[in-house]
């Protein structure tokens, strides 16, 4: 490569490029450099609001789920819309991997397999698209700001819940929207409130040093880039810069901090943070800007405990279901525990540990393909805020084959527990119900 012009400057480039993804992250930022780093993005369990629509919470999980079925339903129809017997690339395809998954039925349960096919299938494709979308580099980098104002809103609202602050948490309901817009006006209002006084004081004690994100313009944001972990500022240092103790405030205290919550933007004086009062030149051009926590619009759907536990009870629901039909019910039962009476002891016992055995699997299922991706998302999040620019590349074909393999394996798990559930109970030699063969 490196004997021609062209392969010299292919090498020159990547290696400028690797140059600048290291000094421009954040070990980049130790040494003076972290010129195009970005902040953290916000990593939370729990998926986030993305918008409502009338009540309906939209979270940024469904919005990628919907994404993923609705991707499955176009390369579906790519691949029927014209059926033929010298089949097309996407009829190919399909064909190819329905002959997979009919070979592995009938090796573990002969033709009564085919039964699995529906589902093992269905779940391979939505398990496989929803994990490939959720690596796509702009998954979890584009959003909405959440604002300090809905951060505090839901925070406060939290810590008069916990209390049991009936009277409070009615004025609050009452006089404030659901994403928090006139907090400020409603928490202003009650400041002579000895109550008010004292929530208000535990919420920044316990989300005070809680870091935000300074953002530029309006509408769509992404994570700026050149301002790392150091130039994020405390909700103290947005709404109580000049408050002697957020933890006590007093009736003076809350009017401030009342104030600047709608306002969710950074303020006019430079913060008391170590990093700004040793820096202050950093905070310049900051004043008034929007300060808040990226929502981004799209995120995984297999990094959501509700979409893998909703698969997990689908797939198990689906082996009791093919259990029942093919056994019938007292045969099924019969499997687990059957008649107690007539079963001696250690059959009786492993029968019971069986059946927790069924519940137990939802649990693993569902753990497992979130535990992967999550850890997946987290480890993309990484190596972006180390090396910019290249960090990912190597380590999205990584998950890429990983999101493959988790779809695999629970469709073949699915395949496996059906064949199992077909199979019908025998007992044990001398085990014989009392009165057979008289």
């Amino acid at each position: 490569m490196l004997s021609s012009p062209k392969g010299i400057a292919i090498a020159v480039f990547l290696l400028a490029v690797a140059l600048i993804s290291v000094a421009g992250g954040a070990l980049g930022a130790a040494f003076g450099g972290g010129f195009i780093g970005g902040a953290v993005p916000l990593i939370l369990i729990p998926a986030e609001l993305v918008t409502y629509i009338g009540d309906y919470q939209l979270t940024n999980t469904a919005v990628m789920f919907f994404a993923a079925l609705l991707v499955l339903v176009v390369l579906t129809w790519l691949a029927t819309r014209k059926l033929s017997e010298v089949p097309g690339r996407w009829q190919s395809l399909m064909e190819v991997m329905y002959e997979f998954f009919i070979g592995l039925a009938e090796s573990t349960s002969g033709k009564a397999g085919r039964i699995f096919l529906p589902v093992a299938t269905a779940i391979f494709l939505v398990v496989l698209f929803s994990n490939w979308l959720g690596v796509v580099p702009v998954v979890g980098t584009i959003g909405r700001v959440e604002t300090t104002q809905e951060f505090f809103f839901h925070k406060f609202e939290k810590k008069l819940e916990e209390n049991h602050a009936e009277a409070l948490l009615d004025g609050l309901h009452h006089d404030v929207g659901k994403n928090g817009e006139g907090l400020g006006h409603f928490i202003e209002s009650h400041a002579d409130d000895k109550d008010l006084q004292k929530y208000l004081g535990k919420t920044m004690e316990t989300y005070g040093e809680e870091r935000f994100v300074v953002f530029d313009g309006g509408g769509v944001r992404i994570l700026p880039l050149g301002r790392g972990e150091d130039y994020k500022l405390s909700l103290i240092d947005i709404v109580a810069y000049d408050v002697e103790d957020p933890v006590h405030p007093t009736a003076a205290d809350v009017v401030k901090i009342a104030q600047r919550v709608d306002g969710s933007v950074a303020p006019g004086v430079t913060p008391s943070t170590e990093f700004y009062s040793a820096n202050p030149g950093e905070y310049a051009g900051m004043e008034g800007k929007r300060v808040g926590l990226l929502v981004p619009y799209l995120r995984g759907s297999s990094t959501d405990l509700n979409m893998t536990l909703a698969i997990a009870i689908f797939a198990m629901v689906s082996v009791q279901f093919w259990g029942i039909k093919t056994l019938g019910v007292w045969g099924y039962w019969d499997k687990f525990v059957g008649n107690p009476f007539k079963r001696n002891p250690i059959d009786l016992f492993v029968g019971i540990l069986e059946l927790v055995g069924e519940f137990i699997k939802v649990i693993s299922f569902t753990f497992r393909l979130f535990g992967n991706m999550f850890a997946g998302e987290i480890l993309l999040i990484a190596m972006g805020f180390l090396f910019p620019l290249i960090g990912m590349i190597p380590f999205i074909g990584l998950e890429l084959f990983v999101g493959f393999i988790q779809a695999i394996i629970f469709s073949v798990l699915t395949l496996m527990f059906g064949a199992f559930a077909i199979m019908p109970h025998h007992h044990p030699e001398g085990d014989h119900h009392e009165g057979e063969g008289h």
